[in-house]
């Protein structure tokens, strides 16, 4: 496979699409067995974890209900700072919820929608993640069940990952290996 550019940086495959499709498998296998008289609900949480949750849910066999949401900030507060989870669109009051992510980096957006899913009333709560970054943790989670891969602190896209908004589309994850210098 050969390398991509996004603006000036270079990207080398890491995981291509067919280990991550076996990975989903499994992880499909797992919930469809934890799950098959719960009648969950998946809530993946956008934009990245799109392309991750549409081949998770090819591969869930059960009843089940799905729905997307997006975190958001107020104007005017520090970068980053997340307040509000937006687009639940239906009661979660006593309901299993598999949460799925693209990524789990410093678990902070992680922990926000795990803290505003709970007020809601759920049931219990468990993570289905594509990568994760164990070494960027802050904070400690009992209730990531279902992790694709784990990664080192790398920069990747591709696979619903993306880089200033590009290359979320790529089926493939791609790493960052530094920036390209003009000839």
């Amino acid at each position: 496979m050969k390398n991509i550019q996004i603006d000036n940086l270079e990207f080398e495959l890491m995981i291509d699409y067919e280990q991550i499709q076996k990975r989903i498998r499994l992880i499909g296998i797992d919930i469809n067995l934890k799950y098959e008289d719960k009648h969950p609900v998946f809530i993946g949480v956008l934009n990245g974890c799109f392309m991750f949750m549409a081949d998770l849910m090819k591969q869930v066999h059960i009843p089940c209900e799905m729905s997307f949401v997006k975190l958001a900030s107020y104007a005017g507060t520090e970068q980053g700072e997340l307040h509000e989870l937006i687009g639940v669109g239906m009661s979660l009051v006593g309901r299993h919820v598999v949460i799925v992510e693209d990524i789990v980096d410093s678990g902070r957006s992680l922990m926000h929608t795990i803290e505003a899913l709970e007020k809601l009333g759920v049931a219990s709560i468990s993570v289905a993640t594509l990568l994760i970054k164990p070494d960027c943790l802050l904070y400690a989670f009992d209730n990531i069940m279902y992790v694709g891969f784990e990664i080192e602190r790398e920069f990747v896209v591709g696979y619903g990952l993306d880089y200033n908004g590009q290359c979320r589309n790529l089926q493939n994850i791609y790493k960052n290996i530094g920036t390209v210098t003009p000839s």
